[in-house]
This record gives C-alpha cells, sequence and structure tokens, in this order.
C-alpha cells in the first residue's frame, strides 16, 4: 500500500474516532446519536469511494509510469546498442589505423637505415632513377649502366641524334651534408656557416665529377644532368644556394630533381618523336619517288601498248577489206552462167 492511501486511511480513523468522542459526550438523546451514526457511516462510505478513486488513479499513474519507464528503457537499451556497437567499429579501426602505424613506422625505420649506408643510398638513387627514366621514355632511348669509352660506367645514358647527342645521368644523394645543415639549431651562426660549407663542398664535388667524367667530346652531349632523389635537397640548394646552382650551368651540369627529371624526359620523348617523324618524313618522300618512277613507267608501257592497239585494229581493218573483197569475188564467180549455149565469140578484128 502506497503512503498516499495510508495518509487517507489514517484521516478516515481520525474522523471516526472524532464523531465516536462526540457521541459519548453528548450521551443522551438517542435521536442525535442515531443522526451522527448516520452522518459517520455516510463519511465513512464517502471516504471509501474516495479512498477507491485514489487507489485506481494512482494504478493507472502506476501503468502509465510503468509504460514510460519500459519505453525509455527500451529506447535506452537500443541506444546503448548502437553506442556499443559504434564503439566496438571505432576501436576496430583505431586497431587498423594502430597496425599501419606500426607498419610505417617500420618501412621509416628501414629507410633510414638504407639513407644510413651510402651504398644503399647510391643504390635507392639509381633505382628511383630507373624508375623515372622506365617509365617515360621506350628501352631503345636508354642504356643503365652504360660504359664510356674512357672506361667509366654511368648511371643512365639517354640515346639522342646529333646534336645534342647521348647524354649522361648520375644520381647523387648528399644525405650526411644535408642532413647537418637541417639539425643546426636557429641561431648558432658559427654551425650554420660551418654546416652551408659542407654543403657547398658535397654538391660541388658532384658537379666536378660528372663534369669530368661523363663529358666526353665526340661521344656524348655537351652537358650532363645530375639528379637529386630529394625534392628537400634540390629545393634547399635553389632556395639558399643560387651561386652553386649557377656554378653548376657555367659547368654544364644541370642539376634535376624527381620532379623536373621527369618534365626533362618529357622533353627528351617529344624530341625523339620528332626525329622519328623527320625520318618516317624522309622515307614517306623517298618512297612517294619510286612511286612516281613506276607512274611513268607505266604510262610509257600504257603508250606502247595503244599504239600495239593501234596497229592491231590497222592490221585487223586491211584483214576485214581482204576478206571483204575475196567474199565480193567469190560471189561474181558464183554468179557466173555455165549453161550449154555456147559463149559468144569475140568479134573479128
Amino acid at each position: 500500500m502506497d503512503t498516499l492511501t495510508i495518509v487517507l486511511l489514517a484521516a478516515v480513523i481520525l474522523l471516526v474516532v472524532v464523531l465516536a468522542i462526540l457521541l459519548v459526550r453528548q450521551g443522551g438523546g438517542s435521536r442525535d446519536a442515531e443522526q451522527m451514526r448516520q452522518h459517520l457511516a455516510l463519511a465513512l462510505s464517502q471516504q471509501a469511494e474516495t479512498v477507491q478513486r485514489v487507489e485506481r488513479s494512482l494504478r493507472e499513474q502506476e501503468q502509465a509510469l510503468s509504460k514510460v519507464v519500459d519505453e525509455r528503457l527500451d529506447r535506452t537499451e537500443k541506444a546503448t546498442g548502437q553506442i556499443v556497437t559504434d564503439l566496438r567499429e571505432r576501436l576496430v579501426r583505431i586497431d587498423e589505423a594502430q597496425k599501419k602505424i606500426g607498419e610505417l613506422s617500420t618501412q621509416v625505420v628501414s629507410l633510414q637505415e638504407v639513407l644510413s649506408n651510402k651504398q644503399a643510398r647510391g643504390a635507392f638513387g639509381e633505382v628511383q632513377l630507373n624508375d623515372l627514366v622506365q617509365s617515360a621514355l621506350p628501352p631503345s632511348a636508354y642504356e643503365f649502366q652504360a660504359t664510356l669509352s674512357s672506361g667509366v660506367r654511368v648511371d643512365c645514358l639517354l640515346h639522342l641524334p646529333n646534336p645534342p647527342g647521348s647524354i649522361a645521368i648520375d644520381a647523387k644523394f648528399p644525405l650526411e651534408s644535408y642532413s647537418a645543415l637541417r639539425a643546426v639549431a636557429a641561431g648558432d651562426t658559427a654551425a650554420i656557416a660551418v654546416a652551408q660549407r659542407g654543403f657547398q663542398l658535397a654538391i660541388r664535388k658532384h658537379i666536378g665529377d660528372i663534369r669530368d667524367k661523363y663529358i666526353v667530346s665526340g661521344e656524348t652531349a655537351e652537358s650532363a644532368l645530375m639528379f637529386l632523389p630529394s625534392e628537400a635537397v634540390y629545393a634547399e640548394l635553389h632556395a639558399n644556394f643560387t651561386g652553386l646552382v649557377e656554378e653548376s650551368y657555367r659547368a654544364r651540369v644541370w642539376i634535376v630533381s624527381p620532379t623536373t627529371m621527369m618534365a626533362t624526359l618529357n622533353t627528351v620523348r617529344a624530341v625523339l618523336k620528332d626525329v622519328r617523324m623527320r625520318e618516317q618524313a624522309g622515307e614517306i618522300q623517298k618512297t612517294v619517288g619510286l612511286l612516281l618512277e613506276d607512274v611513268r613507267r607505266l604510262d610509257d608501257r600504257v603508250e606502247k601498248l595503244k599504239a600495239h592497239f593501234a596497229m592491231t585494229e590497222k592490221d585487223l581493218r586491211e584483214v576485214d577489206t581482204s576478206a571483204d573483197r575475196i567474199t565480193k569475188r567469190g560471189q561474181r564467180i558464183l554468179d557466173v552462167d555455165l549453161g550449154e549455149e555456147p559463149a559468144a565469140l569475140p568479134p573479128k578484128i
């Protein structure tokens, strides 16, 4: 039984007690007592009905509240289930991302190990150069690890017609000097100057080596390419060492990065295409000349054939004339009268 029902019953009991006390105090007067009992009975009846109505109302409210609570619990359960599902999916994605991060970290460590070794670093630059060249040019247009007449091997030799001739490409990766330059703290003027000088010496040495080894008069073009397999090194060089870039121009050694290398290879491909078109144009002109010769010979033969046909036609006309004469003479022979009458004697002279 709920609290409100208990309060109502207590109120009814209290009212009964009050009425009973009044009856006792009034004592006599059975008529008044009877009326009091009637009032008490009526009050009790009204209070009982009130209690019933309150109980029904409470039960209805309890049922409605229970329904609302059940609906809210159901919605909450569904929402919680969806949240748990979403959370599980997110945890799966986070786990996959962590695996990829771990793999990437392993790859970065492997790349650092590769770049820390000078020979491996050189091979890394050569592989990148090979991939760029193979993706842009036909196999007949290049040769990897080509040996020049001097006995020196070059990473890649582009075969171009004269001019300009074959162009040598050598891959260089001055990682140590560049890393030392990037590791210097800002504001340390002396350390920055030392690092810049080391970077300049490394690049200048590479320029000199390429100029002396891979530009061979009469065998290669008058210039060569130095391939830097790092856009960062290339950007640092052109941003802060323009004097060094100008030195490379004077040495006829053109410094290229992966991006500018691809642009250069596209230019080379256009040159080779133009050369092939010119060669094909010459072949076409040669073929057209031969075709014209054939046409002239055909025309001569047609003229001879026409003359032959004309002579044949004349012969046919003469044959036809002879046949016609023979036919007429034969017909005259057939028309001769072969009767018994003697032929008339010729007149005497």
